[in-house]
């Protein structure tokens, strides 16, 4: 997501990349007048392994793979290879699960990679007359124009830091409500927290989109009917994605409630930003130039002479991806760190160290000013601990565990495969991130891992190289991808990023966290991105 993360670099780098284990390199040819030697001819997909249609939609519809798309990715590789063809009506998906392959996808996608051939969002965009954001427009010059501008805004180093002050307050107000909630029980047990960080989550994007209050971090029972609707909008959308893409349309006819319900959740969601949009359009037509630091997402667009329709649409699609990517990760690394006890006391030490030395402030006030926030924002993003901790969440739990794209408008070699133009190519991320030979003990959360040998104080980066920092086995640039690369990645990441270090580091400075008492083991489930399969709850114990 980051501007310096360039394929070309990236592909240098994989010229110099270690051997696949047991393949020695080719010898060197020695300068004779011999003729080079000749690439195989590459293979058609009818000779590419893969499932008969048949079993594939059986493990879809009648086996629950919908919601275990990230397990059959793993299923798959170690079944097919790192590379298999599999057939859902008439739509024939490429599966890559090898690094390699994933970046010689990259490579050949071109400057306006094309997401899927339909998807059914696009589809309620177009049923519904309303246009599409970044997430749903395919190419062209809208497209483009969007994303420089959003880039521009949020990804440029330095960008996310201009909202650090919203989300302090809101992180203050989360930890806050996490005392009263954890009071309310005899040991301190704050139950089912993914549904406290999707408040938090909601609270902090609708200030970073539209510099609106909603208040969803009160006290327990003062969220309105309008905000609790979101959040279950959210979650209908992501749920309701998959099943709608996967169930034949005759069928979708018959039984009309799967999409009706979908197209309502984003008619809620459209409506719920449209309002917001139009109220500060309105404001600040009325108040006239802005004070410095007060300044959203609308703002940005507006300033850009964006029109208003392709306002609504971009920042309804930031809306949704805001609100449940960030409360899954900050789940996820709360419940991690909750059965890790030795990374958690380290990572305090780290943060109390930083509180004392680096200008991190301990987040007890709501109304920390933004220069405050936005210093103590960049200190976070340089403490190594805290980093690799949201780096190995993310490669445990990706958020997107599949990327979809379409081969441009020529065929294209992958792996000893040509595959042809207009094939859909989804890029197994859950797959290559659990990958042994590139992450030893691939299922161990272990935050070390992507620590450099020695550290320094030096964090480990988000430019070309950014690899794990394991001494054991090869490694690989893009084995982990979370945010994607390219023209098609993140255009968040770095306000993510911002969002999780500042809340994990005032939840770890206040609490120290433990596994409820008698609680299971929590498996992720596929809903479009990937999720939490049962609600965590845990233990908050104040220091």
């Amino acid at each position: 997501m980051s501007p310096s993360l360039r394929l070309p670099a990236r592909a240098a780098l994989l010229s110099r990349s270690p051997p696949e284990p047991g393949v020695p390199r080719a010898p060197p040819v020695p300068p004779a007048a011999s003729a080079p030697p000749r690439t195989p001819r590459p293979r058609g997909l009818a000779e590419m392994p893969g499932p008969s249609s048949a079993a594939f939609i059986f493990e879809l519809l009648c086996r629950g793979g919908v919601r275990r798309l990230h397990e059959m990715q793993v299923h798959g590789r170690a079944r097919f290879g790192p590379l298999w063809k599999a057939r859902f009506g008439p739509v024939l998906t490429v599966h890559v699960a090898e690094p390699a392959l994933v970046a010689q996808v990259l490579r050949q996608e071109g400057p306006e990679p094309r997401r899927a051939l339909s998807c059914p969002w696009k589809e309620h965009r177009s049923l519904r007359g309303v246009p599409g954001g970044l997430l749903t427009l395919m190419e062209g010059e809208a497209w483009r124009g969007s994303r420089r501008v959003l880039a521009r805004g949020l990804l440029r180093p330095g960008a996310a830091e201009a909202f650090a002050g919203p989300v302090a307050t809101v992180v203050a107000e989360l930890v806050a409500r996490l005392q009263r909630l954890r009071r309310r029980h005899p040991r301190g047990v704050v139950p089912d927290i993914g549904t406290e960080f999707n408040r938090f989550g909601l609270e902090a994007i609708s200030w970073v989109l539209f510099s609106s209050r909603l208040g969803c971090l009160g006290d327990p029972g003062d969220a309105t009917a309008a905000t609790e609707g979101v959040i279950r909008s959210v979650g209908a959308v992501l749920a309701l994605t998959l099943v709608t893409m996967a169930l034949p349309r005759p069928l979708l006819r018959l039984v009309p409630a799967p999409w009706d319900a979908f197209c309502h959740a984003w008619d809620q969601l459209f409506a719920f930003a449209k309002g917001h949009v139009d109220r500060r359009v309105a404001e600040v037509a009325a108040r006239g130039p802005l004070a410095e630091g007060d300044t959203c997402v609308t703002d940005l667009l507006a300033r850009e002479r964006v029109p208003v329709s392709s306002i609504y649409g971009n920042v309804t699609e930031l809306l949704l991806a805001g609100v449940d990517t960030v409360a899954s990760t900050l789940a996820w690394s709360l419940y991690e760190l909750a059965r890790s006890p030795g990374a958690q006391a380290a990572l305090h030490r780290e943060l109390v160290a930083a509180t004392a030395a680096s200008g991190v402030t301990n987040g007890d006030s709501a109304t920390t000013d933004g220069a405050t926030a936005a210093a103590t924002a960049a200190a976070l993003g340089r403490l190594p601990l805290l980093r690799a901790v949201v780096k190995e969440t993310l490669r445990l739990y990706p958020v997107i565990p599949a990327n979809a794209r379409v081969v441009p408008d020529c065929d294209i070699r992958v792996g000893d495969y040509l595959v042809p133009r207009q094939t859909l190519i989804t890029l197994c991320h859950y797959a290559t991130s659990r990958d042994s030979r590139f992450f030893p003990a691939p299922d161990a959360f272990r935050p070390e891992r992507w620590l450099r040998h020695r550290d320094t104080g030096d964090t480990p980066g988000d430019t070309p190289g950014d690899a794990p920092g394991d001494t054991l086995g090869p490694r690989h640039p893009f084995a982990s991808l979370p945010f994607g690369l390219g023209p098609r990645s993140c255009v968040g990441r770095r306000l993510a990023e911002l969002q999780l270090h500042m809340a994990l580091a005032q939840i770890l400075l206040r609490f120290e966290v433990r596994p409820e008492p008698g609680g299971g083991r929590v498996r992720p489930m596929t809903r479009t991105l990937l999720a939490p399969g049962a609600p965590i709850s845990l233990r908050f114990l104040e220091r």
